[in-house]
């Protein structure tokens, strides 16, 4: 799974790597839906549709995907024209929250590039770990059914399960035990990577690593960014991940303190794949969203109206919801994926403005189900990404 964040929103609340000790299996909460007229969106008929569509193929073929979506996966094979295929084949229902209000939270995340080494150097000198063989992750739904949706993260210590070590004692010890995939030359950058999940790192020689997420030691994410802002470093109006680096290379000094009140640590995998989100499949820049699944399900269209953080330019488009993230809850919340280069890295770190999503749901599936104004009901979503 690829970890998805939200700069503003998880410097200041969680990070999208935030995997508890106990973690939960997502539930579809109560959210009100509106139905719309797909050709009333805002910019929906504006929006280059047939790239919507392509988008969306490509996310059809993701190895589970949503039940009701399976037919009209199969049918998207035989259109070339987005705008026919989105308006013969679903309808429109904008989200609403608990007070009617149609406003939520987007903000932006992108895939980091960093500079890095096969070979541990004085230059290159901090690695980006694979998954500890003893980390240990158990389903405690096995043995207490009650307890099916939650997971316990940790290590044995004799015949016991204790929580694993954090981030400042990880990073305080040699792991000759665990595959180190490369080396990169900034660690404030290798703390960014593990926020967003997955990354690439450039070689010496100029070739890539992709780098995937592939687990995390269950501790708590801390928010850095609270923590500067409480501390009168920097202000909440102006809080970003450009703020925050400017922070840790203005005061190198306090950098670690700063970064170990964060006890999550997050583990990668070598990926032959980009970015990838909790569908398991490539994101695709601008027209990809990491979503909260108990309101959108994954594979699902979502036409989202915002702006862009930096020209304030309108955006609406056509989105597929394809990944997930610890900062991304709420009825109307959505982290936009931006790519990467410093274009991506930029927009995403100052993107936390207001706008509104409207998924769109197949006409096949209303045919054959009696739904009410229930997210429960609409999408009847039993996930296990």
């Amino acid at each position: 799974m690829n970890l998805w964040v939200s700069f503003v929103i998880a410097f200041l609340f969680v990070g999208c790597g935030d995997q508890r000790i106990i973690e939960t299996k997502p539930e579809i909460s109560k959210a009100k839906l509106e139905k719309v007229s797909l050709k009333s969106i805002d910019g929906f008929s504006k929006d280059n549709l047939d790239l919507a569509l392509s988008v969306f193929k490509k996310d059809c073929q993701a190895r589970r995907i949503n039940k009701n979506l399976k037919k009209v996966c199969l049918k998207a094979n035989s259109y070339t024209n987005g705008y026919t295929f989105f308006i013969e084949n679903f309808d429109g229902y904008k989200l609403l929250n608990n007070k009617k209000s149609d406003i939520g939270l987007i903000t932006g995340y992108y895939e980091p590039i960093l500079n890095g080494s096969l070979t541990k150097t004085s230059k290159y000198k901090y690695p980006i770990y694979s998954l500890p063989k003893d980390l240990v992750i158990v389903s405690l739904g096995s043995i207490y059914p009650e307890l099916k949706k939650y997971r316990l993260r940790g290590k044995l210590k004799g015949n016991r399960v204790v929580p694993f070590d954090t981030r400042a004692q990880f990073d305080s010890k040699e792991h000759k035990n665990i595959k180190v995939i490369c080396y990169v030359d900034n660690n404030v950058d290798r703390f960014f990577l593990e926020i967003q999940g997955s990354g690439r790192v450039k070689l010496q020689n100029g070739s890539i690593i992709n780098v995937g997420y592939a687990g995390q030691n269950g501790r708590p994410y801390y928010p850095i960014g609270r923590k500067l802002i409480k501390d009168g470093e920097i202000k909440k109006e102006d809080m970003s991940l450009q703020a925050i680096k400017k922070w840790c290379d203005d005061n190198p000094s306090k950098v670690d303190d700063l970064l170990n009140l964060n006890q999550s640590k997050v583990f990668f995998i070598k990926s032959t794949k980009t970015a990838t989100g909790s569908l398991g499949v490539p994101l695709v820049a601008k027209r990809n969203l990491a979503v909260d699944r108990k309101y959108i399900p994954l594979g699902f269209p979502v036409f989202i109206n915002t702006t862009n953080p930096v020209t304030n330019n309108d955006i609406n488009r056509l989105m597929v919801a394809a990944d997930t993230g610890g900062a991304i809850k709420g009825d109307i919340r959505a982290d936009f994926f931006w790519g990467n280069g410093e274009e991506a890295k930029e927009n995403a770190g100052k993107m936390a403005q207001k706008g509104k999503l409207t998924i769109l749901l197949p006409k096949n599936t209303q045919s054959k189900q009696k739904w009410s104004n229930d997210t429960r009901k609409y999408l009847k979503v039993k996930e296990n990404y």
